[in-house]
């Protein structure tokens, strides 16, 4: 492995350590549930779920989950739960 790579190695794990520098825009995920796999939306800072519980609810355990694991890294805008 040649040394620029060496380099960019190391600088990738140090930003993966400092989480706060990376802004989640816009994604979408498969969330495996408990009973059945969900299409998961965030854009604009705003999530979708095409799980029964979200539509009545505007939140749901996926979107939650997804909150806490992408913590620091969505815009500030969007409250975690």
């Amino acid at each position: 492995m040649d040394y620029g790579m060496i380099g960019k190695i190391d600088k990738a794990k140090r930003y993966a350590e400092e989480r706060e520098r990376i802004r989640i825009e816009s994604f979408r995920a498969t969330f495996n549930g408990d009973n059945n796999p969900h299409s998961v939306e965030f854009s604009s800072g705003t999530w979708k779920c095409d799980c029964d519980f979200f539509v009545r609810r505007g939140v749901c355990s996926h979107t939650m989950a997804l909150e806490r694991v992408l913590e620091r890294m969505l815009p500030v805008s969007v409250e975690i739960a």
